[in-house]
């Protein structure tokens, strides 16, 4: 598929830009990796195009004010989260991703949650399109493998692969 101009302005770019490297594409996923570990809504839609359409699970959002609406929820729900994206695929545009994510409910019952997403950019390097399929499996808190501090997950963490994930 091309890429097509957005309803973005330049001043909304959101570096790397396509058509992705093997490079390139690594760094847009741990710049997304990097911006979903701040659990700050208003941040993380601020990498997808205004008006752009995702899929989630069986959940349909569209646009930012919903992404927002969206992930402010989620975070509510799933407290001390951590995430982990690993590049799986890449076109000039598009970027697949595999991921794993800990977190617990208010009850303490501790999850991994594992999903593949796939990615569409605009030209301004945001995110026009977003299909997550994701599952969740009960863990023990003795089985967790994320034991960083909220936030960025540090550079000498293990990744998806190196866990064994």
């Amino acid at each position: 598929m091309s890429i097509t101009a957005s309803d973005t302005t330049s001043a909304e770019a959101r570096p790397p830009l396509p058509p992705f490297t093997r490079e390139t594409a690594i760094q847009k996923v741990r710049g997304a990796e990097d911006g979903w570990n701040t659990r700050d809504p208003q941040r993380v839609a601020l990498a997808y195009t205004p008006q752009s359409i995702w899929r989630n699970r069986a959940e349909f959002v569209t646009g930012r004010e919903a992404i927002v609406g969206f992930l402010t929820r989620k975070w509510a729900r799933e407290l001390d989260y951590r995430l982990i994206k690993e590049l799986w695929a890449y076109t000039d545009n598009r970027i697949a991703v595999r991921f794993a994510y800990e977190w617990h409910d208010d009850s303490g019952n501790w999850f991994r949650s594992y999903g593949n997403e796939n990615w569409e950019f605009d030209a301004n390097g945001l995110m026009a399109h977003r299909h997550a399929c994701i599952n969740d499996l009960p863990i023990h808190e003795a089985d967790r493998l994320y034991h960083w501090p909220l936030g960025r997950r540090p550079d000498d963490h293990p990744g998806l692969s190196d866990l064994g994930l």
